[in-house]
């Protein structure tokens, strides 16, 4: 198989600068740019991180079996995943378990999906969505 992996976090906010919504806003901004991706739109989403699609599952292979590694898995079977904030602590965990046996460019992209996770607990609105390319 060929092809890459590429990690694209939701981006866009439609406010002006200096303002911040309402907190009981905030949660319905967020599902709201990020609904576009279940039609094909995805241009609230940016790029944060690409990598070989062989080597995302080998490193797929490599979680401890469970809801993670069945999670990521769906990749190969669906062509595109979505991350949001019911997914960070079972990714995370399964990620640390599994980095003794990264290699340094597995490892490296694997800190930086850490990296979007972490970001997703901040602001659960957040979402990731993972899509294989050619």
């Amino acid at each position: 198989m060929s092809g890459r992996v590429v990690f694209y976090q939701l981006s866009s906010k439609f406010l002006h600068k200096g303002q911040k919504p309402p907190p009981d806003a905030e949660q319905v901004l967020y599902y709201s740019l990020g609904v576009g991706h279940h039609i094909g739109v995805i241009d609230t989403f940016k790029p944060i991180l690409t990598c070989d699609y062989d080597d995302y599952l080998e490193a797929v292979a490599a979680l401890p079996p469970g809801e993670a590694r069945r999670k990521l898995d769906g990749l190969r079977r669906f062509g595109e995943i979505a991350i949001d904030a019911s997914h960070t602590a079972l990714l995370r965990d399964a990620l640390d378990k599994a980095r003794p046996a990264f290699d340094p460019e597995t490892e490296r992209w694997s800190n930086r999906l850490d990296q979007a996770l972490q970001a997703i607990d901040r602001e659960p609105a957040l979402t990731l969505m993972v899509r294989r390319q050619p």
